[in-house]
């Protein structure tokens, strides 16, 4: 595939307002790093007038060494929408809960139907370290970026929960995508965040709705987000901004609903399209200020 594809809906180099990025995989590096490209292109965005939204299927808890790297302090779409937090001021202004009981039952219907081993992680925002594993979740050698406990499952589905993670060795993401799905209640959702990795959270949230909610407090309408992603649980605000853009490295289906395909997360994909629309913006306004 060409590093960058592009099926314009519209030319969003003259309108957007807001820069929507996701985290993993596209603003960051595979090392966790935020390149330098890639903060002078938000730099300039944020002198043009447009305002970076994080979106992110992280917990807020456990972003804070990316909002200090960015110096960020805006509003954050984070848990895959369910926490809309106020980075400033260190306020929460939207947080949503599991359903602990239909999470408990969701769980046991998932393990009856898979028939193999699953493991599961959650994120509880009650618990200090709010990260918490259970004893085979981690493969070997695989390292969190943050402290974490293990527990054993019992324990974690106890614990008031903002999402679990759930992964098997024995099945591919969409067997266990479409496995866990038919097994979950009204009050859940399932989204796939990462390879491998298979996500439960609150009904009614994805980063679609998050980032609807923080343009609406911003007055900024959707036709003028770009917004930029790589893994299915992307997809909805890719669908909802007005410019969509899959990374290079990303899911083939965020790649099928984008309207643009940047270059990886390891060359700076962000930053390379945002400085191609930034460009055509001034010369949009040169050819006005010309006529």
């Amino acid at each position: 595939m060409a590093s960058m594809t592009a099926i314009h809906r519209h030319r969003p180099g003259s309108v957007f307002r807001i820069v929507a990025t996701d985290l993993d995989g596209t603003l960051l590096a595979d090392d966790l790093s935020v390149s330098d490209e890639n903060r002078a292109a938000l730099r300039r965005a944020a002198h043009l007038g447009a305002q970076h939204v994080i979106v992110t299927g992280r917990p807020a808890e456990g972003c804070d060494v990316f909002f200090q790297a960015l110096d960020y302090r805006g509003l954050a779409v984070c848990n895959q929408g369910s926490q809309i937090y106020d980075v400033g001021k260190q306020a929460m202004l939207l947080r949503a809960e599991l359903d602990q009981r239909a999470a408990r039952m969701a769980i046991a219907r998932i393990k009856a139907e898979v028939a193999e081993r699953l493991d599961i992680a959650v994120v509880s925002s009650k618990h200090p370290l709010h990260i918490l594993l259970s004893p085979t979740y981690l493969h070997t050698g695989e390292r969190l970026s943050q402290p974490y406990a293990v527990l054993s499952q019992e324990s974690l589905l106890r614990l008031p929960l903002d999402k679990i993670l759930i992964r098997s060795p024995d099945l591919t993401d969409a067997m266990l995508l479409r496995r866990a799905t038919a097994c979950i209640g009204p009050t859940l959702t399932v989204v796939q965040t990462a390879p491998g990795v298979v996500e439960i959270v609150p009904a009614g949230f994805d980063k679609g709705t998050g980032l609807a909610r923080v343009a609406h407090l911003l007055g900024v309408r959707s036709e003028k987000v770009v917004a930029f992603g790589d893994m299915p649980n992307d997809i909805p605000m890719l669908r909802w901004a007005g410019h969509g853009v899959a990374m290079e490295n990303g899911h083939p289906d965020v790649q099928a609903v984008a309207d643009e395909i940047a270059p990886n997360n390891n060359r700076s994909g962000v930053a390379r399209v945002l400085f191609r629309l930034m460009d055509e913006r001034l010369a949009d306004a040169h050819r006005s200020s010309d006529t």
